[in-house]
């Protein structure tokens, strides 16, 4: 039953997407900001999407759970393009992809300085 409920939080991270996908405008009329400030969001959210998809999987390899947000990522750029004001880039895929990328890295160097620690113990 454990391994099951760790399905449950990328699960409902990707209906948060979904629903804000929805939303005809998010515009926060921050101009030029809110365009920066979305984009990081937008690279943060897919990194943890990574994130709590490969913690289910249990993969030893990092890089495979990354295929799920990826794809999710340019399943919500075509939902995009079905919403009133709104359209879906190649583009945003390409950033949301940048996250996953950031987060693998970032947990390939953890690892990394956990082993060291651990030899030099």
């Amino acid at each position: 039953m454990r391994s099951v409920t760790r399905f449950v939080p990328p699960l409902l991270l990707m209906g948060l997407i979904f629903f804000l996908s929805a939303q005809p405008d998010l515009s926060s009329g921050l101009g030029t900001w809110d365009l920066i400030l979305r984009k990081l969001a937008h690279m943060a959210q897919n990194g943890l999407l990574w994130f709590l998809w490969w913690r289910p999987l249990a993969c030893r390899n990092r890089a495979a759970p990354a295929a799920t947000p990826i794809a999710y990522s340019i399943t919500d750029e075509l939902h995009q393009t079905t919403v009133e004001g709104r359209h879906g880039t190649p583009v945003d895929v390409l950033i949301d992809s940048t996250g996953v990328a950031l987060a693998y890295l970032a947990a390939r160097a953890r690892a990394r300085r956990a082993r060291r620690v651990r030899r030099s113990d």
